[in-house]
């Protein structure tokens, strides 16, 4: 078994629990944890044993998604990637969400406190989503100054109506966990002490159930996810990366570490 540092990997009767682990960071996608977690997926995906995983994040929230606070060091211009690689970094964003995708058994995440951007996005692409009541989800992406191009587009007009699609991904807004799942983003809402226990036993029914016909299943629905990315997601990641050198997205980052409203003067 690989030693991570950014998530924490269990495996009891076939069950797998995967826990994002940076909680001091709100579980932020940086400091590699996107790595770490693609590839404890591909482990227990090849792992005979397990039969379901469980995805959850440590402390107090699912995963805020992009580290803004990285994004305002990018920003500055001295230090970090070029804008060249900054773009390059965000074409090769789908890496991840393949990896989702390719886990042949089923997976359930346990949604609580943030699950926002990238976070939100992670949580859709797992196969049943179990939120806290008074968890909060958004696609942030325009609020950072940022298309919503990193799977957002392709997962919520498929988990949800198109106009309330449209309207959330345009603002960022949030929806509570009950919200989210009366307009089809979580399987159900369940009040924040008894998510986990209502998460695991979810995974423990799919864990049990005929491994064979459960991964068939899940393999046939995941042609419609597919197909979706396949029509979007290059579009979306090339748009997202523009937005990422752009100046709007600079005031974004520099706004949110300094605690104030951001100005954008679409350029």
């Amino acid at each position: 078994m690989t030693e991570y540092t950014t998530v924490l990997v269990d495996r009891k009767d076939g069950l797998a629990t995967i826990a994002l682990n940076r909680p001091d960071r709100l579980n932020a996608i940086g400091g590699g944890l996107e790595r770490e977690l693609s590839l404890a997926l591909a482990e227990v995906a090849g792992d005979p044993e397990v039969r379901a995983v469980l995805l959850r994040g440590e402390g107090r929230a699912f995963c805020a998604g992009g580290d803004v606070k990285d994004m305002a060091e990018r920003a500055d211009g001295e230090a970090g990637p070029s804008a060249g690689q900054q773009v390059y970094q965000v074409l090769h964003g789908r890496r991840l969400l393949e990896t989702i995708l390719s886990v042949p058994q089923p997976i359930v995440a346990a949604v609580h406190g943030y699950a926002m951007g990238l976070g939100a996005t992670i949580a859709l692409f797992c196969d049943v989503v179990i939120a806290a009541d008074d968890a909060q989800i958004a696609d942030t992406h325009v609020s950072a100054g940022l298309v919503a191009g990193d799977g957002g587009a392709v997962m919520w007009p498929l988990a949800m109506p198109l106009g309330a699609a449209r309207y959330y991904l345009m603002t960022g807004d949030r929806l509570s966990g009950t919200e989210a799942a009366r307009l089809g983003l979580a399987l159900r809402a369940v009040p924040a002490d008894r998510l986990l226990e209502e998460a695991t036993a979810v995974a423990r029914r799919l864990a049990d159930a005929a491994p064979l016909a459960v991964r068939g299943t899940k393999a046939t629905v995941n042609k419609i996810v597919q197909e979706r990315m396949n029509l979007l997601l290059d579009v979306g990641l090339a748009l997202e990366g523009g937005t990422f050198v752009s100046e709007d997205h600079k005031e974004a980052a520099a706004a949110f570490v300094a605690k104030r409203k951001p100005v954008f003067r679409g350029r």
